[in-house]
C-alpha cells in the first residue's frame, strides 16, 4: 500500500513537473520572423528582383503559417488570424509569381497595409518606418514599411528608387 501511495506521488511530481516544463518552453507570440521575410520582400523588389522577391513571399507565407498564436489573448489571436488570413494570400500570390514583378507589386502594395496593421496591433522587436509612395497606383498611393529612414521605392524599383517619403516611424 506505501509502495502505491509513494508511486502515486511520484507520478504526480513528474506530471506536474513535465506541465510546468512545457509552459516554460511554449514559445511566446512575435511578429519578429514575418517583419524580416517581409523586409526580404520588400528589398527584392525595391532592387527589381522577381526571383528573390517571390523567395521571399514564399518565406513570408510559411512564417504565417507557422507563427505561435497560443499566447496571445482570445481577442487578439482574432485580430491576428484576419490579419495573417488576408496577408498569406498576397504572400502566396507574390511567391507564386516569379518574373510578374507588377503583379507582385501589386499584392505588396495590399500585403503592406497588413503588416502595418500587424506592427500597429502587435508591435516590432526593432524600429521600423512607413513609408509612402503617393504616385502608386495612378496617383491613389500606397505604403510600405521600411527598416531604414533611406527611401528605396518598392514599387518602382531602378525606375525611382528614391521617390517617396517616410510618413511616421513605427
Amino acid at each position: 500500500m506505501k509502495n502505491t501511495i509513494l508511486s502515486a506521488i511520484l507520478m504526480v511530481c513528474v506530471m506536474v513537473s513535465g506541465n510546468a516544463q512545457s509552459k516554460k518552453t511554449e514559445a511566446k507570440f512575435s511578429t519578429q520572423q514575418i517583419v524580416a521575410d517581409y523586409l526580404a520582400l520588400k528589398n527584392a523588389l525595391a532592387k527589381d528582383d522577381s526571383n528573390g522577391a517571390a523567395k521571399a513571399g514564399k518565406a513570408l507565407y510559411s512564417a504565417f503559417k507557422t507563427t505561435n498564436v497560443k499566447s496571445i489573448n482570445p481577442k487578439s489571436k482574432a485580430e491576428y488570424l484576419d490579419i495573417a488570413d488576408d496577408a498569406k494570400e498576397h504572400a502566396e500570390h507574390i511567391g507564386a509569381n516569379g518574373g510578374n514583378i507588377e503583379h507582385q507589386r501589386e499584392h505588396f502594395a495590399l500585403l503592406s497595409k497588413d503588416i502595418n496593421d500587424l506592427i500597429k496591433t502587435f508591435g516590432a522587436a526593432k524600429t521600423l518606418y512607413q513609408d509612402s509612395c503617393p504616385m502608386y497606383d495612378g496617383g491613389k498611393g500606397a505604403i510600405w514599411i521600411s527598416e531604414t529612414k533611406e527611401i528605396k521605392n518598392p514599387y518602382y524599383g531602378s525606375k525611382m528608387l528614391t521617390c517617396g517619403s517616410m510618413k511616421k516611424q513605427l
